[in-house]
């Protein structure tokens, strides 16, 4: 659970506490870990940052410790983090000394198009930035991969620092430098790896996300303990009711755990040469039935837990062992929305074959061993690709 730390002012995310007594059913014993010391991800030459899990009203001091001092700020953001904190965003900033300017893009995927990266180019060129004028982009994932795509291209590269307000931001897009825009051929495909100077985490800026997108990130908390770490699974597991929740009592750790997944695959593979790859779990039927249903219909998480359940199929035809009715209940405890009946088979088939994880005439797919063990594949038959679609889907096969 989060404890406070009265000299820091800061959080202390502590796995292991005696305390799990307020919550029935928790027992953070299970994770065998005190993960109360900062994230990293640690990478060559002067490119290593901090995970700062802290609250907002501290962002500037964590700011100035990554070596971003006060000046010019560009912040990108959209209108459902603006209604809730673009003021106190803008005073902060401002009583620190710094000067900025805010971009309030419009919510959803749809804003990662080339559309509203001009946009971001217009302003920030209009605005007579320098190569030190920083790019904060404040919001979730769709805002955190639109606004390093521009912090990676004006002038050659701008400072980067991300604010994650959403679970599936704070948990895994704001953290490895992977930046870019979606292509009407399929998502993500226009980018360029620009890591951050800081990633600074509140979870308590996750108290005001619609539960939908709650629900979103939560595919991704799964996703990394399926690939790398059983006992967070099986703390999730066992705390499932709490998580979907959203119980203040819980929060902390999932982030702060899952987070620490993530920071430890980037900083062994920054470009996704070998082990990052094993993130793809779930993306490579998730993305394309986001792209077959169109961008916007089923959230990007709710779209990787269909993604997930197909992968998941085709793991157990290949690993025996694999104890599928247990991921696929923790899965199904996720809510969903219905899937159009519309949506097709041929279509995700179709809408797969532009999906940039191609491995020139093949499909990749990230497959568990087990629980906690990921591996990659080329080799795939497309009998168990369309067997696990019909079962992802619910359509007959």
């Amino acid at each position: 659970m989060a404890q406070r730390d009265t000299a820091s002012n800061s959080y202390l995310v502590v796995f292991g506490n005696q305390d799990s007594r307020r919550l029935p059913g928790i027992d953070n014993r299970m994770l065998l870990q005190d993960r109360s010391k900062p994230l990293a991800v640690n990478l060559s030459g002067d490119r290593s940052y901090a995970i700062v899990f802290d609250e907002l009203d501290r962002l500037t001091v964590a700011m100035r410790q990554a070596n971003v001092r006060p000046g010019k700020v560009l912040v990108i953001t959209d209108t459902n983090v603006a209604g809730h904190y673009r003021g106190r965003l803008d005073s902060l900033l401002k009583s620190d000394g710094w000067d900025p300017l805010i971009l309030t893009l419009p919510a959803g995927e749809m804003t990662k198009s080339p559309k509203h990266l001009h946009a971001i180019y217009n302003a920030a060129l209009a605005w007579k930035i320098d190569r030190q004028t920083p790019i904060l982009a404040f919001g979730g994932g769709v805002v955190g991969d639109l606004a390093g795509y521009a912090a990676a291209t004006l002038l050659r590269g701008l400072p980067f620092v991300q604010v994650p307000t959403s679970l599936i931001a704070q948990v895994d897009s704001a953290i490895g430098g992977k930046t870019g825009i979606n292509h009407e051929e399929g998502k993500n495909l226009i980018g360029a790896f620009h890591q951050p100077k800081l990633v600074f985490v509140d979870p308590k800026l996750l108290y005001t996300l619609p539960r939908r997108e709650w629900h979103s990130g939560l595919a991704e908390v799964v996703k990394h303990a399926l690939i790398r770490d059983e006992a967070f699974f099986a703390w999730i597991e066992s705390s499932i009711n709490h998580v979907v929740a959203r119980h203040p009592d819980v929060v902390p750790d999932l982030v702060y755990r899952a987070a620490s997944i993530k920071a430890g695959v980037v900083s062994r593979d920054e470009k996704e040469h070998g082990e990052r790859m094993i993130l793809n779990f779930g993306h490579t039927v998730g993305h394309a039935v986001e792209k077959a249903l169109g961008y916007g219909v089923f959230t990007h998480g709710e779209a990787i837990i269909l993604g997930m359940r197909a992968a998941i199929l085709i793991s157990r035809r290949f690993n025996r062992g694999l104890e599928q009715s247990r991921v696929e209940s923790v899965l199904g405890q996720i809510p969903l929305p219905k899937i159009p009946p519309t949506l097709s088979l041929p279509e995700v088939r179709e809408a797969m074959n532009t999906d940039k994880k191609r491995d020139r005439s093949s499909l990749r797919f990230v497959l568990l061993k087990r629980v906690g063990a990921a591996y990659v594949t080329n080799d795939v038959g497309e009998a168990d690709i369309d067997a696990a679609l019909a079962h992802a889907l619910g359509r007959p096969f």
